[in-house]
This record gives C-alpha cells, sequence and structure tokens, in this order.
C-alpha cells in the first residue's frame, strides 16, 4: 500500500499508508491528521482540505480542474502554485512516499 506524508504546519511528520484509489483527504481523515477539516466530505463543496503538495511530486497529480481552482480562491490560506484540494487527489501506486504540506488554518 502507498504511503503519504503529511507535513503540518509546525513542521511535525506523519507517514502513513493510504489505499490505493483513495483520496489523500480520506487517508487525512482515516488517520486523524488535525489540518484537514473536510467538511464536506470529499463533494468539492467547500476548500477545508486545502493541501499543498510537495514541488518535487506536484507534476503527478492530473491538473486542476476549473471547479477545483474555483473553490481554492475560497480558502483560508494563501493559494500556492502546488496549493491543491485534497478530495481530489487519489492514490497510485505510483504516488508511494507523496509528500503533502498543510496550511496554518483552513478557516
Amino acid at each position: 500500500m502507498p504511503n503519504v506524508t503529511y507535513i503540518e504546519h509546525d513542521g511535525t511528520s506523519k507517514t502513513f499508508d493510504v489505499p490505493v484509489g483513495d483520496s489523500i483527504m480520506e487517508g487525512a481523515i482515516a488517520n486523524d491528521i488535525d489540518g484537514i477539516q473536510a467538511e464536506c466530505g470529499g463533494a468539492m463543496a467547500c476548500a477545508t482540505c486545502h493541501v499543498y503538495v510537495d514541488p518535487a511530486w506536484a507534476d503527478k497529480f492530473p491538473e486542476r480542474s476549473g471547479d477545483e481552482v474555483d473553490m481554492l480562491e475560497c480558502a483560508e490560506a494563501e493559494c500556492r502554485d502546488t496549493s491543491r484540494l485534497s478530495c481530489q487527489l487519489k492514490m497510485t501506486g505510483e504516488l508511494d512516499g507523496v509528500v503533502i504540506h498543510l496550511p496554518e488554518s483552513q478557516y
């Protein structure tokens, strides 16, 4: 099973296995990562699962959809080139070891 490293805003790092097909958001919720709120449950109706994909991994994911870009504009934290909604990032075997940085706040 591929793993994801979640790096909190304070630098604390936590690594967990996330099943292929699950989203990075689902992996965070299953492992009690506080920095991802996911209020809409992955319906892309909020921006409380906003993350920064580590630049070394950013090109491994499909491009952001127009809807995702629009929703990211509602995010509390600064939107960067590597900003993504973690509900839109599905795990594959090729993503084993992916690094995800969490913003300071989702609100």
